[in-house]
């Protein structure tokens, strides 16, 4: 194993809601990326109120893991009030670093928080080591790699960089089309600024051809049964790929996603905790369980993987999928909240499911549980043959108590 650092890399996960940090924290993270609720990229993301983000930080502190809160808008001049006085507020949560894009945002959080990590987004486009240098320089920790590099550009900034410095890479998620996501089509299609956190994702929509004379006659850019989107990006994966992407000497793999499903977080942090943990442990033993990796990967909803630009510039068959349909293989279930007297356990049900029917537990050593559910209860403790409603508290007999925490989910195929 050729390592770069003595220090472990950093499994970095997203979280659209104070449910989803603590599920994140206990299926593995490192650290936890949120947003407030404002001056983030993910507006329509539930995100965190001051109150929610020192519950969260709390959590994460006591499990051993950081926070991080986005702040990576490109800020008008009627947003720079706003966000001193947001930033003002943030001293009252304990948070371990900032994500930012703005230069002048970034100088503002120097001044206000002068304790807290800068860390420089992806959104700033990060592409040569002369940036890197720029921006520590400027004070900060650590910079997030365009998602335009190559690992081998990457591993020229880690050599031309401050040994100090962090560099922070995408290893999962859904890609934008657009250059290191600044991307204009919802802004001009839409009027929703895609970098002020409004984005409505254009680039997921199918597309034709209309000439200029011939108005309403659609023509398709190629001829395909589902319509053609010429847009539409793979989602990235690298989990097959870790070795190479330490031996770039990048410190903290980033999962994307803060606007996905508990299920969705629980099945990427478990799967790439034990990816990494596995690798360090013995590249023996990491390759071995390749076939795992990508099996557990596969029970996320997903858009096809793809590698990026990581090994070079990809072909158009190889980033770009040809349908807006994802793939969803399992769906959420529940997340144990409790265990009763008799071991049944209770939770809020996400989905409907049956009684006879097979779940699978998600522990949080990387193994999966096959259980039968053999009863159902509302809160009036009456017996169910379904549960048919989301978000019915209910309790379940399972045949065996599982920790608070544990993910529910079930297969749909």
């Amino acid at each position: 194993m050729n390592n770069t650092s003595d220090k472990k890399v950093e499994l970095l996960i997203p979280a659209g809601s104070l449910e989803v940090l603590k599920v994140a924290v206990d299926y593995g993270a490192d650290a936890v990326y949120i947003g407030g609720e404002q001056y983030g990229l993910r507006a329509m993301a539930h995100n965190f109120s001051i109150e929610d983000m020192k519950e969260g930080a709390k959590y994460c502190h006591e499990h051993g893991a950081k926070l991080h809160v986005t702040i990576n808008i490109f800020a008008h001049n009627e947003d720079l009030e706003g966000i001193r006085g947001y930033m003002e507020k943030l001293k009252e949560v304990p948070v371990d670093a900032l994500i930012i894009s703005d230069p002048a945002i970034f100088t503002m959080a120097g001044e206000i928080l002068p304790g807290v990590e800068r860390h420089v987004s992806t959104q700033a486009n990060n592409t040569n080591y002369g940036i890197y240098n720029f921006w520590y320089g400027l004070g900060a920790k650590r910079v997030v790699s365009a998602r335009e590099l190559s690992l081998k550009e990457i591993r020229e900034i880690r050599d031309n960089i401050p040994g100090d410095m962090e560099i922070e890479s995408f290893i999962h998620g859904a890609m934008c089309i657009s250059y290191s996501g600044r991307c204009l089509l919802s802004n001009f299609l839409t009027g929703r600024d895609a970098n002020q956190g409004a984005c409505t994702h254009p680039c997921r929509w199918q597309y034709s051809v209309v000439e200029e004379k011939r108005p309403g006659e659609y023509f398709p850019v190629e001829e395909d049964d589902r319509g053609t989107y010429i847009f539409n990006s793979k989602d990235l994966c690298m989990i097959e790929h870790i070795p190479d992407m330490i031996n770039a000497g990048i410190d903290s793999f980033k999962i994307e996603g803060r606007m996905k499903t508990a299920l969705y977080v629980a099945t990427v942090a478990r799967t790439y905790r034990k990816a990494i943990d596995d690798y360090y442990n013995s590249e023996e033993e990491y390759r071995a369980n390749i076939p795992y990796y990508m099996g557990e990967i596969g029970k996320c909803t997903y858009r096809q993987y793809t590698t990026g630009f990581y090994y070079g510039k990809p072909s158009s068959d190889a980033q770009v999928y040809d349908n807006n349909e994802y793939v969803k293989n399992y769906i959420y279930v529940g997340k144990v909240e409790a265990v009763d007297e008799s071991g049944f356990v209770c939770f809020m049900q996400r989905n409907k499911f049956c009684v006879g029917q097979t779940v699978e537990a998600m522990s949080f050593d990387g193994s999966n549980i096959e259980l039968v559910v053999k009863a159902i209860y509302n809160e009036d403790n009456e017996s169910m043959e379904s549960a048919p409603h989301p978000k019915q508290q209910l309790k379940v007999d399972l045949g065996k108590a599982l920790p608070v925490g544990t993910i529910i989910r079930m297969c749909t195929v």
